[in-house]
């Protein structure tokens, strides 16, 4: 079976706080969620109708175990998640200070098992024939995960739809100079590139939006998206076509997770053959739904709630 989506990357435990505008040393209670950026993208995409798997691996642990039965519960094939003896489940713990403010906590010491991954354990046929195949510039980060993301997007060699998500988290990286050659490799493999203003810059050295896309498009990709917060989105395809929309309003709870749920109804839009702006207006209004609410990947919408969001030009 060929799967509509694989991502390969980051998985863990979300601890979010129940209370917001609280720092840490004074929250009291705790909601525990599945979470890391390529598996709540594949969360979103099943939310959607898709059938998805993903790629990583956890701690021999509890916190393991309960990923396993949450991504079963998501329906996401976990088939492709594997323990790693001698590591911890990583666990993220963040504070809510709405509308912008959303400090993040990464236990990953002293190695995260997703980056655990190793070439010679992947299915690449099956990375090879799904519809669309996802990785994250985190798996670029260290070794074995470096050498397998790039020998997955090798294998794969723009088959169908393939996508970067420049994903730039600074605390997995000794500096951005560090970083660009191995995302300027995976540029060459990957057929779409997703990134924020940071995350582009990391990629091409260029920050404004326009030159950007353009910079990214001259790197490998068909079609450049550059999230720029407040501006919306804008996206660029080598065959001239471009798209740029603005966000929906929406009273803004947490903003983590947002752009997994844009991600996921990026995928679903590419998978539908929408034109550029519907896809879009979608993947923002699943972003906003998302940032409406506490907790990630239990709050990826479904399509008729973006739908909704899309009609109404707000999330209500």
């Amino acid at each position: 079976m060929a799967y509509d989506l694989i991502t390969m990357g980051r998985i863990g435990v979300d601890l979010y706080p129940l209370q917001t505008g609280v720092p840490l040393p004074q929250v009291t209670s705790f909601g525990k969620f599945l979470g890391g950026s390529a598996t709540n993208v594949a969360v979103a995409a099943a939310r959607l109708g898709r059938d998805t798997a993903v790629i990583t691996r956890t701690g021999e642990d509890p916190f393991g175990e309960y990923l396993h039965q949450a991504l079963r519960d998501f329906g996401v094939d976990d088939r492709w998640v594997t323990p790693v003896p001698g590591l911890a489940t990583p666990i993220t713990f963040c504070e809510v200070f709405p509308p912008d403010d959303f400090p993040l906590y990464f236990y990953r010491r002293p190695k995260a098992p997703d980056l655990e991954i190793d070439a010679h354990e992947l299915d690449l046929e099956a990375i090879r024939e799904a519809r669309v195949f996802w990785v994250t510039g985190t798996g670029l980060s260290e070794e074995p995960s470096r050498t397998a993301t790039l020998a997955a997007l090798a294998h794969r060699a723009k088959a169908s739809t393939t996508v970067f998500d420049l994903d730039w988290r600074p605390m997995f990286w000794t500096d951005p100079a560090a970083a660009r050659p191995f995302y300027e490799e995976a540029l060459r493999h990957t057929t779409v590139a997703v990134g924020n203003l940071d995350e582009v810059e990391v990629a091409t050295g260029v920050r404004e939006p326009h030159a950007a896309a353009e910079a990214l498009l001259a790197a490998g990709v068909e079609l450049a998206v550059v999230k720029q917060g407040p501006k919306g989105v804008l996206a660029v395809h080598r065959d001239g076509t471009t798209a740029e929309v603005p966000p929906l309003p929406v009273n803004v709870l947490n903003g983590l997770g947002a752009g997994d749920a844009f991600g996921g109804s990026l995928c679903h839009g590419l998978l539908e053959g929408w034109d550029l702006e519907r896809i879009m207006r979608h993947a923002n209004a699943a972003g906003a739904i998302v940032a409406s609410r506490l907790e990630c990947s239990s709050a990826m919408p479904t399509a008729q709630e973006i739908e909704a969001a899309v009609t109404a030009g707000e999330v209500r």
